[in-house]
């Protein structure tokens, strides 16, 4: 299970404040057991700042906190202060990344249940993908949905999400596929054969949608399974 504490603190040096946040963590590379850490100020008041840091569990929070670098700055910090900082200690009990959570969707909704449509959901109406086996290495919604669905519809494909990872507004997706040639494809009429392959894509969230992806997917090795291309 990890571990979040929560420093709440009024101070009105907050650039010295981040300043000597920069000095622990270089002071403690290689050494801290921390894994995240967000700085925050109150929007109603300017000395008011909350800083939130994420462990992996209680035990390698203390382990942290018994760091002379984490003690040192903490001295520090004290100085910088309006009074003692309270420390409030979180076993975390739910953690659900709402954007992971959507490109989830996506590749359940969209790949793996052959559903072109169900992007229109999912994704903003602006939303543009980057592909270099499409037509256009920038195109549309409506476009993305009219070549995709020629993809769908060409083999079936299962998507398998091998991991997930989501930093900020960004999702990135690394992925096995397993699908079957039973519809033309660029020109191409069904060969049935069996296809599979693997890929990464990397989608950009905003205001609880998609609205950008940039995809790259083993097209060579899907040409050569087809016998397009030897080798």
């Amino acid at each position: 299970m990890s571990f979040v504490q929560v420093i709440d603190l009024k101070t009105d040096r907050v650039d010295e404040l981040r300043g000597l946040m920069d000095q622990w963590i270089e002071a403690t590379e290689g050494k801290r057991t921390a894994t995240h850490s967000i700085v925050g100020r109150d929007r109603s008041d300017s000395t008011h700042v909350v800083e939130i840091v994420e462990f992996p569990s209680y035990e390698e929070a203390m382990k942290n906190s018994n760091l002379p670098e984490t003690n040192r700055i903490y001295e520090q910090l004290m100085a910088l202060c309006d009074g003692e900082p309270s420390f409030t200690d979180l076993d975390v009990v739910g953690d659900q990344q709402l954007n992971k959570l959507m490109v989830q969707r996506f590749v359940d909704d969209v790949i793996n249940a052959g559903n072109v449509d169900a992007a229109d959901s999912l994704c903003s109406a602006d939303y543009r993908e980057h592909d270099p086996s499409l037509s256009s290495y920038d195109v549309d919604l409506e476009t993305a949905k009219a070549e995709n669905r020629e993809i769908m519809e060409g083999f079936r494909p299962t998507c398998t999400i091998e991991s997930l990872v989501a930093e900020g507004d960004l999702v990135c997706l690394r992925m096995t596929f397993t699908g079957r040639h039973v519809g033309t494809y660029h020109g191409l009429e069904a060969t049935g054969r069996d296809v599979a392959g693997t890929g990464h894509a990397t989608f950009r969230c905003k205001d609880g949608k998609i609205a950008e992806s940039w995809w790259n997917v083993d097209d060579l090795g899907l040409m050569r399974q087809l016998g397009v291309v030897e080798g």
